[in-house]
């Protein structure tokens, strides 16, 4: 396994090279061989285990990244990778770069007092999402395996620790540009700038000013694709933070992560997010927040001035809202198998919402069944029998194929991600997980194996998640 550095040569102290901290027994809990062939991984089962433990050092110096965060609304100018380690960069089958990390591998310069390490339940939970999540067809960082330490963490209780190996495209973040920037280091933020265009946006052949205009614009875009995704399969991110957001477009940090069952726009599953900063329907909100804060990052390599820099930069900003609901309607049209447009469909759309929300209707189910029904293979709730004199007159024969690539048969929902991470943390292992990887594999997919992983869970009034640090 052949790694490259990566990020040394950005900026001082934005890639700051530490050794991942050894663990006393570690020992292999998940592996994903599908990902080790896209990459050609192959080893032994017990260099996985020290290698991706942390215990054997490769090659090339791993490092910690330093980069910024808005927290909740509020700016810590250094936060960094606390309780991460990035071993370099691997070419996959196509030619392209990913990164892997190893999160809860020890202490680094930045962690700020913390231990470094992972409780077993997050590593595992951000395994499995992060998988349904790619099944699921929604732009994500992957896992490739997760190796238990052997060694306890303590957090509210003591629990077991463990590492899990994270590939993603790249860890550059809107927080990694905040972080240059609050350094005033403008070499810094156009080596990266430049680096995130040649590794994501390399269309881009503008020069000067318009080259950063056009990758904040290609950043949008790939925001508003991800939140809408999300939202169309009902997941919540809980903790949508500048540091949490790659400028890649793909979901990273499953750490008070939830599945919205009864459909409302206000469910916050996050224990800490007392105010619902990060609810369902905040999320397009959030994201163009953050993506102001990018702009405010690159003001320096648009123009010296920062009013003429700000004159540049409002357009692409105040563009967000426009194109967000743009792809927000295209979205729920295909999750009714809408073809074109018709006076009428707004209001169809949201007398549907409204119903959703005003029965607490389960979300993924209902649609589910909106898809089927049309095969005549589903019951409907019968709340909805009136609305859908109107909606089945908008149907034709191409409705079941574009709802059934909408409307997912099974999502990874928060009883059963708990039930798994128990089983986990007392036996090393899950039968549940077994069974429920053969189905959510093929999300889209309908079959009477799904009905067991679909039944309606109202936790709405008592489920919380946690943040894993």
């Amino acid at each position: 396994m052949k790694l490259l550095p990566r990020y040394t040569d950005i900026a001082d102290d934005f890639a700051i090279e530490n050794t991942p901290s050894s663990v006393s027994n570690p020992q292999l809990l998940l592996w994903n061989e599908p990902l080790a062939q896209q990459f050609d991984i192959n080893m032994a089962e017990n260099d996985k285990v020290q290698i991706f433990s942390g215990n054997q050092a490769l090659a090339t110096p791993a490092v910690a990244l330093g980069y910024s965060g808005h927290q909740f609304g509020h700016f810590s100018p250094r936060l960094g990778d606390g309780r991460a380690h990035l071993l370099g960069a691997l070419s996959d089958d196509d030619n392209q770069l990913w990164d892997i990390q190893l999160k809860g591998s020890g202490i680094t310069h930045f962690s700020r007092g913390g231990d470094g390490r992972c409780a077993m339940g997050p590593a595992v939970r951000e395994y499995i999402m992060s998988e349904a999540m790619h099944a699921l067809g929604i732009k994500t960082t992957r896992c490739l395996a997760v190796v238990s330490s052997g060694e306890q963490v303590y957090r509210q209780s003591p629990q077991p620790g463990a590492i899990v190996t994270r590939f993603a495209s790249s860890h550059i973040r809107v927080g990694s540009f905040q972080y240059l920037a609050a350094q005033g280091d403008l070499k810094g933020l156009k080596n990266l700038a430049d680096l995130a265009i040649e590794r994501h946006y390399s269309e881009i052949t503008e020069t000067g000013a318009q080259r950063y205009l056009m990758f904040l614009q290609k950043v949008i875009n790939s925001q508003i694709e991800l939140v809408v995704s999300w939202m169309r399969v009902g997941f919540i991110h809980g903790v949508m933070n500048t540091d949490n957001t790659l400028i890649s477009g793909e979901t990273i940090d499953y750490g008070p992560c939830a599945m919205m069952n009864q459909f409302d726009f206000d469910t916050c599953y996050s224990a800490i997010d007392k105010q619902g900063r990060y609810a369902f329907g905040n999320q397009p909100n959030i994201a163009s927040w953050n993506c102001t804060r990018l702009a405010e990052s690159l003001m320096g390599l648009i123009d010296e001035d920062d009013e003429r820099a700000i004159e540049l930069l409002s357009p692409i900003i105040n563009n967000f809202s426009t194109q967000f609901n743009k792809a927000f309607t295209s979205m729920w049209e295909k999750k009714l198998g809408l073809v074109g447009q018709h006076e009428g469909d707004h209001e169809l759309i949201s007398e549907l919402l409204k119903l959703l929300n005003e029965h607490k209707l389960d979300y993924t189910n209902t649609f589910n069944s909106l898809t089927e029904s049309l095969l005549a293979n589903a019951k409907v709730p019968k709340v909805l029998h009136a609305w859908m004199l109107q909606w089945q007159a908008r149907t034709n024969n191409d409705s079941y194929t574009i709802m059934r690539a909408a409307n997912p048969c099974v999502i990874p929902r928060n009883n059963l991600i708990e039930d798994i991470l128990l089983e986990f943390t007392q036996a090393g292992c899950s039968e549940i997980y077994k069974k429920f990887k053969l189905v959510m594999d093929k999300p889209y997919l309908f079959n009477e194996n799904s009905a067991e992983f679909n039944h309606k869970i109202n936790d709405a009034l008592n489920y919380n998640t946690f943040c894993g640090t």
